[in-house]
Order: structure tokens, then sequence, then C-alpha cells
């Protein structure tokens, strides 16, 4: 096996490990807090508690994507995985709601291992075989988010809330002494710009074809997040039960993750055949029509099978939006350049939820839908518009020369 499909491999378990456990939380992090003794303004608080590490995750990913050209992707990764297996073991021994905020404050401060991972796939990979490998990484994120909350619930049930940190934890653990011992960054070549954030924006600002695809990904990510406060309203509208609501809520989110494992890995070998311009823009539009499609069903089995089609997708969009940052980028930049890619998801993760709970409530559930879907086509036309007046900007440093993109 030659060092880079080892390192895919890897990364692939460390990704799957990473997003189980940013996850793993969502089953009971309400009944933790009435754990923890707060009885009043509990949906308030959960709703901090997931938004805040959302929030300053995408204000330090650019400060940790420059250290990453600067000594390495691979000790970003280390750092990151041993920061949250401590942040973790800390959440289980935690005695009041606001040491567990300060917790979540500092688990968005210090991630890291998903882009690091992205960056040192992007970086290490043939350029012939860079679409294949980010798309297999994201459907170890795809996993991991499927996963998580499964594995969150069993376990809170099983042995209570606190070893379901710890778990978390150990397991982030495994995942950092994993790339430690076997993950290997082969002639890293520090960035020779100075390394700061400042910077990192200014050289953004001024390359189109980054840009752009930072904020495609923002808008992306904007739309496909509106929807998750009334989703699981939206299966009691469709005749769901109140008792089966939530399973039901999370077969249709798991069927949108199976289908991405399944089929993002023959996207990203049609992306090295194609260009990632081609498959983004079909992930977009089919993923829209696919949301335009849910509105129209009234059963919730109907709903559920048009999620699997939606999945099948939009699981091409956010691996061909990262190889589009890996083709507007020279090698030493292509840290900040996935740091910058985070700030742009994590904004897109921050501002959806607000703007899909308060469109729901005030027009209803079927709003958000409408929303989502022609958001997800608008998005499409504007990158099939925008990308064929952008050009590809090739690596400024000596390499191999970037793939053309159609």
């Amino acid at each position: 096996m030659e060092t880079w499909q080892r390192n895919l491999w890897l990364l692939w378990f460390g990704v799957l490990v990473t997003s189980a456990s940013f996850s793993i939380v969502v089953p009971f992090l309400p009944l933790f807090l009435l754990q923890l003794g707060m009885h009043q303004q509990v949906e308030t608080w959960a709703g901090w508690l997931y938004s805040v590490t959302f929030l300053t995750g995408a204000l330090s990913a650019p400060f940790w994507g420059s250290l990453a050209d600067k000594y390495g992707r691979k000790p970003m990764i280390v750092r990151a995985g041993l920061s949250l297996c401590v942040l973790y073991l800390l959440t289980a021994l935690v005695t009041n709601p606001y040491q567990l905020l300060a917790i979540r404050i500092l688990q968005g401060v210090l991630a890291g291992f998903v882009p690091g991972s992205m960056a040192l796939i992007a970086t290490q990979t043939p350029e012939s075989r860079v679409g294949y490998a980010l798309s297999v990484l994201s459907t170890a994120s795809a996993a991991g988010n499927i996963l998580g909350p499964l594995l969150g619930g069993a376990l809170a049930r099983l042995f209570g809330y606190r070893w379901a940190f710890a778990c978390a934890g150990l397991l982030v653990l495994l995942a950092a002494l994993l790339v430690i011992c076997f993950v290997k960054e082969e002639k890293f070549a520090p960035g020779q710009a100075r390394s700061s954030v400042l910077d990192a924006l200014q050289q953004a600002l001024a390359n189109r074809p980054l840009l752009l695809a930072l904020g495609l990904t923002m808008l992306a990510t904007f739309s496909i997040m509106t929807v998750e406060p009334v989703l699981t309203l939206y299966i009691l509208e469709l005749g769901g039960s109140m008792q089966n609501a939530s399973l039901y809520a999370g077969l249709a989110f798991s069927l949108a993750g199976v289908a991405s494992v399944l089929f993002a890995p023959r996207w990203g070998r049609w992306a090295d055949k194609v260009g990632f311009r081609k498959v983004l823009v079909v992930g977009l539009l089919g993923g829209g029509l696919g949301y335009l499609a849910q509105v129209v069903v009234h059963d919730v089995w109907g709903f559920a099978a048009l999620r699997f089609v939606y999945g099948a997708f939009f699981c091409a969009v956010f691996p061909a939006l990262q190889g589009l940052v890996v083709e507007s980028c020279s090698a030493d930049f292509r840290g900040r350049a996935f740091g910058l890619s985070q700030t742009a998801n994590q904004a897109g993760n921050t501002l959806g939820p607000l703007v899909g709970g308060y469109l729901g409530g005030a027009w209803g559930t079927h709003s958000v839908f409408w929303l989502t879907g022609s958001l997800l086509v608008l998005t499409g036309g504007l990158a099939a518009w925008a990308y064929g007046r952008v050009p590809v900007r090739l690596p400024a440093a000596p390499g191999p020369p970037s793939r053309r993109s159609s």
C-alpha cells in the first residue's frame, strides 16, 4: 500500500471518530443540563451549547490553517486530537452549566482535526487521485454524523452521560495516536509567506477562484442547515406520531448519510475525469431538486426515500468544493485555504438554523423546504455561471501541474 493510501485510510478512521464525537451529544445534551441542575431555559442553553462551538471554530480555523502551512498539517491534526480528548474527559467531570459552556467554547477554538486531515490528503495525494481521496474522506464525516447520535444515545443509556463523554475522549485519543505513529507527511515545505491570519485573508481576497469556492461553501452549508430546526416538526405534519417523530427524523438524516457513503467515492472518480466544476454543479442542482421534491410528498416513507435521493446527489458538493480549493492555490497555502474553508462552513452552520427556525415559525415548515431547495438550485446556477468566467489558478510553487477543470 502506498503512503498516500495508508494516510487516507488512517485519517478516514480519525475523521469518522472525530465527527461522531462532535455529534455524540445530540441525543442527550438538554438532558445532561437537567442533570447539572438547570430547570429553566434549558432549550436556550442547549441552543447556545450547540452554536457556540461552530462560532468559535469559525473564528479560530484560519489561525490553525496558518500554523499548518508553517509547521505541517500532521502536527495540527495531532494537536486537535489530543486537545479534544482532554476536553471530552473534562466534560465528564463538569458540575455546572457554565463549566460545560466554557468547554464547548474551547472545543471550537481548539478544533481542526477534519480540515487538517483534508489539507494533508490534498497535499500528499497524487493529483490524479485527489478527487477520489477527498470524496472517500467525506464519507467518514457522513458516517460519523450517522453513528454519533446512535452511539451517544446507547452509551448514555447503558453507562450514563458522563461515561459517554469519556468514551468519546478515548476514541479521539486512539485516532490521534494512530496519526502520530503511522501517518506520514512527506516532503513538507513550509510556506515562505508570513504565517498570519490577516495575510491569509488578504491572499484569499486577491484569489478569485478561492474566494468563489469559499462563498459557495458558505451558501451550500447555510442552505442545508436551514432545515435542521424544523425537520422533526415536518415529520409530525406528515403523520408521524409524537412518540415516533424522533425515530423517523433520525432515519431521514441517516438515509441521506448512507447515500453519501455509497455514492461519494463514485462522484470523486468522476471528478478526477471531468473536473470538480461539473460535479459541483450537478450535485447542487440534484440536491436542490431533491429538496423541492420533498415538499410534495405526503407520507413519511416517501419523504425518507427522497432524502436518500437528495443525499446521493448532494454528497458530491463538499468534496468538489474542497477539490476546487486545492486547484485554486499553491501547495504552501493549502493549510490556510482549508482553514478559511472551515470558517465559511462554520458560518453557514451557525446562521442556517437561526434563519430556518425563524422562517418556520413565521411561515410554516413547508416554507423552509422551499427555501432550502431554491437556494441550492440558485447556488448551482451561480456556480455554473461564475466558473464559466473565473479561471482556475495554477499552483505558484513548483510541483505537478494542476488538473484542468471543465
